[in-house]
């Protein structure tokens, strides 16, 4: 099962960046708590919470947590798990699928192999125009990009083989 609405382009925003670690180590670093506590959030935040249930309508949920304590709460749902190549997941529903008060996106992460090193691509697909422009405008690329690097640096650096 693959999940693409009609017209998500229209309402997609996107970065994607070839990583130099294979794919396995990048989708472990995106399903592993412990792992992606350490580089999810812009720089200077952390994530004091990171709670996973790896399966479809399990629990994402994570709290960032800015300098100055402000926290910013996100839960959803895995709508798709294909270990290593993509990750799907929702803000639109809670566990048991609940919906939510309101929904804002979808996010569709992938890992395609190429030769050894990973190109990754993470897109948030919006309902609707406003809220696309919202997220961006809330600083997606700026935000999302440094999650990035600090991804990066994670799979080349700092975890073992």
């Amino acid at each position: 099962m693959s999940f693409q609405p009609p017209g998500a382009a229209q309402h997609e925003l996107f970065l994607s960046r070839l990583i130099d670690a294979p794919r396995s180590k990048v989708f472990r670093a995106w399903t592993e708590p412990d792992l992606l506590a350490r580089w999810w959030g812009p720089n200077g935040m952390t994530t004091p919470l990171c709670e996973m249930q790896l399966w479809v309508g399990g629990l994402f949920r994570t709290v960032m947590q800015a300098p100055d304590g402000a926290e910013y709460p996100n839960q959803g749902v895995f709508l798709e798990i294909v270990s290593p190549e993509r990750i799907v997941f929702t803000d639109a529903f809670g566990p048991g699928w609940v919906p939510s008060n309101k929904a804002f996106m979808t996010a569709v992460v992938t890992f395609e192999d190429v030769k050894g090193k990973t190109q990754y691509t993470a897109r948030a697909w919006h309902w609707n125009a406003t809220d696309c422009l919202a997220h961006e405008e809330m600083g997606f690329h700026r935000g999302w990009g440094e999650s990035l690097d600090r991804l990066v640096t994670l799979v080349t650096t700092q975890m073992p083989g």
